[in-house]
Parts: C-alpha cells; sequence; structure tokens
C-alpha cells in the first residue's frame, strides 16, 4: 500500500522530489494548503515533497490526492516530522 512507510520506503528514500513544501510546525490544515499551492507551481509529472509535522497530514494529503486526482506516492517518518510524496498529474 502506497501510505505504509514499510512498503516501497526503499524508493521513497531514492527519490528526488522536484519541489519541497517545508510546513513544519504548521497545524492542520496548514500543511494540505501548502501542498496545494506547491503543486500548483510544479509541472505535471513532477514529484512534490511535503514535510509536516503534524500527524493528520499524511491522512489528509492522500485523501486529497485521491480525491482532485494527483499520485499518493507514500510517506516517510523521520526526526519527529513526516515526508510526504505526491506526483502532480493534472
Amino acid at each position: 500500500m502506497a501510505g505504509d512507510e514499510n512498503a516501497g520506503s526503499t524508493t521513497l528514500t531514492q527519490l528526488t522530489p522536484d519541489h519541497v513544501a517545508d510546513a513544519r510546525g504548521v497545524a492542520c490544515p496548514g500543511p494540505l494548503l501548502e501542498a496545494r499551492r506547491a503543486i500548483a507551481r510544479i509541472p505535471v509529472g513532477a514529484v512534490l515533497e511535503v514535510l509536516s509535522s503534524d500527524p493528520q497530514t499524511r491522512k489528509d494529503v492522500e485523501a486529497w490526492a485521491a480525491k482532485v486526482g494527483h499520485g499518493y506516492l507514500g510517506h516517510l517518518s523521520t526526526d519527529g516530522y513526516d515526508r510526504v510524496f505526491l506526483r502532480r498529474a493534472r
């Protein structure tokens, strides 16, 4: 499953994002809003990484990506924050 940090985590650790949105220290819905703004600035097919210390971000971003059609690639948890990866689809 893409949302499982253990499934495919080797691939995620090797992934180089095209843009990083740092929303650490920002409470919900801030990280999701930052993801929405950032994905609009990258080209179709590019990868966005969202950094967030809010544990709800993983689920929020995954649900939003599914709703609007972007690819949710998964997440990694590290040093008190999550790294959430998306691929812009449109």
